[in-house]
């Protein structure tokens, strides 16, 4: 009998309703390849590949955070539950308030988040751009940017309010984000950030 096996054996057998940490202990029993991101979004699992292209953002998004923020207050892949209909997000880059403390699960919690990042997959892609920047609308999250390799360009949201964000602006790739008049308090340069 496989993981899976046993795995769906055990969702018919419970009476109990599916919540994130049930499937977070489920897919940690799954033989799950090294460099794969995986997302519960909206109660449904997606997995994808690190690329390197989508790698060298992260890590330059990043590098640009920590030239103002301590490194414990920049995250990369750590799981943060969003509210919503079981909503656990692994975001490519976030950054955690100063003040920020984990909940009694030792998770971070979705109100402390001032910044996401998240870089487009093919496959995910439609997350981003979808039901995970409504999410972190709806969560408040103040700035959300969208790095999307295929198209050369930045997607940055700011101004969420009941649901949604109030103002975007998009910049190709190799111009500047102005983001010193919001939480993160720095521009960010893109002219590094390679496209697919």
């Amino acid at each position: 009998m496989t993981v899976m096996e046993i795995d769906r054996i055990e969702m018919a057998d419970s009476n109990d309703e599916l919540t994130l940490d049930m499937m977070f202990e489920w897919l940690e029993k799954m033989p799950i390849p090294e460099g794969i991101k995986v997302e519960i979004v909206e109660g449904n699992i997606f997995m994808s590949p690190q690329r390197d292209t989508h790698w060298d953002i992260i890590a330059d998004i990043y590098d640009q955070l920590r030239t103002r923020y301590p490194r414990k207050r920049v995250k990369s892949d750590v799981r943060i539950d969003y509210p919503g209909h079981l909503n656990g997000f692994a975001t490519d880059v976030t950054l955690i308030a100063e003040e920020a403390v984990k909940d009694s699960k030792g998770n971070w919690r979705y109100q402390d988040v001032e910044f996401v990042a998240e870089v487009i997959s093919k496959r995910t892609g439609m997350n981003d751009y979808g039901s995970k920047k409504t999410t972190y609308a709806t969560a408040g999250v103040p700035v959300y940017l969208i790095a999307d390799p295929y198209t050369g360009r930045c997607r940055l949201h700011t101004q969420p309010k009941d649901g949604e964000y109030q103002a975007e602006v998009t910049v190709p790739f190799g111009s500047e984000l102005d983001l010193t008049d919001t939480v993160v308090g720095l521009t960010l340069k893109t002219d590094e950030f390679p496209r697919d």
